[in-house]
């Protein structure tokens, strides 16, 4: 039932942006499998940085060729690498600069062939890179690719779980070229943080998420972010089928309708 105000007039998919999918790369490669994306809703403005602001800086830098030259991030899952990356290909896009986002995870199956030719781009961010660790062709892949990215000038930026000196690699020179950049490691977001970054997302949205709607969120589930996001993107859906605010009532409902 809804209570006063709780009606949303004329919102719809349109009006509040609801996630389109990009090209993975502005370049062309007949290597790189279909069906990988950059998600439109990635984009620094919708990321909360908590205590991580001087990150965000420089990565907003490096996106438009005005930084370091490499960027180390590290951080435990969840916390928004894979965000930042795609974002800062977005802001290299807007600013008229050729980007590439490769999940290193994802395409191990592949030759790393697929990194050839991809220093003519302007800025190439690698996601969870530590997976390629014990692959040999694929850490001399890497190790090629950083030359050429830093012989042509161009921009690299990197995320994995560990530092680039924990994540396993057994070619010393990779780890070695890895650490002469500026290294970052996320800091974890607490509970206020964790109420902005979801008001951060609801806006997104074109949706308001009072406190103390999120505050019950918080009461009721794990703090991470994953697992708080997938929650609201259900609550959004249900919000825009139904026209309905995001109220604690409306919440309860949606979530008792789950189980």
């Amino acid at each position: 039932m809804s209570g006063p105000g709780d009606n949303v007039p004329g919102r719809s998919v349109a009006a509040r942006g609801r996630t389109l999918l990009q090209p993975l790369s502005m370049n062309s490669n007949p290597q790189l499998p279909l069906g990988l994306a950059l998600q439109d809703s990635a984009r620094f403005e919708s990321y909360f940085p908590g205590l991580n602001d001087e990150l965000l800086q420089h990565l907003q830098l490096a996106a438009t060729g005005n930084g370091e030259r490499l960027v180390y991030v590290a951080g435990s899952p969840g916390m928004g690498k894979t965000h930042l990356l795609q974002a800062a290909c977005h802001n290299a896009s807007q600013a008229g600069r050729s980007a590439s986002y490769l999940p290193v995870r994802e395409l191990l199956t592949l030759a790393p062939t697929v990194l050839e030719d991809l220093e003519q781009l302007d800025l190439i961010c690698l996601d969870d890179v530590s997976a390629a660790a014990g692959h040999a062709d694929w850490e001399t892949g890497l190790f090629d690719l950083f030359n050429r990215v830093r012989a042509a000038d161009k921009t690299l930026l990197v995320a994995a779980e560990q530092r680039a000196d924990q994540c396993g690699f057994k070619l010393p020179d990779l780890v070695s070229r890895l650490g002469w950049g500026v290294t970052y490691t996320l800091k974890p977001l607490g509970d206020e943080d964790v109420i902005a970054s979801l008001a951060c997302r609801a806006r997104g949205r074109g949706l308001d998420l009072p406190e103390e709607t999120a505050q019950f969120l918080l009461r009721r589930f794990p703090r991470d972010l994953p697992t708080l996001f997938a929650l609201f993107d259900t609550l959004d859906t249900a919000s825009l089928i139904e026209q309905r605010r995001l109220t604690i009532p409306f919440v309860k409902s949606v979530l008792d309708n789950k189980r």
